[in-house]
């Protein structure tokens, strides 16, 4: 999938981040949209575009990251 939309456009939606971020807004935060799709977006910049994934996408990314696939 991974196409991106309008922050505003995803109005609305909880925007969370990882615990483990720090108060500095260097992270990304993400929220869930309907139908099991993902959205990412930039914490500096709250109103700019968001990449959006599906669920499966999204996990593999995640599970990558954790292992240290982007390291």
């Amino acid at each position: 999938m991974n196409t991106y939309i309008e922050s505003a456009s995803a109005a609305g939606v909880e925007w969370t981040k990882s615990s483990h971020s720090g108060n500095n807004n260097n992270c990304v935060e993400v929220a869930a949209l309907g139908t099991g799709i993902r959205a990412i977006r930039d914490s500096k910049d709250p109103h700019g575009p968001a990449l959006t994934f599906t669920a499966r996408e999204f996990a593999a990314f995640v599970h990558a990251a954790a292992d240290g696939e982007f390291d």
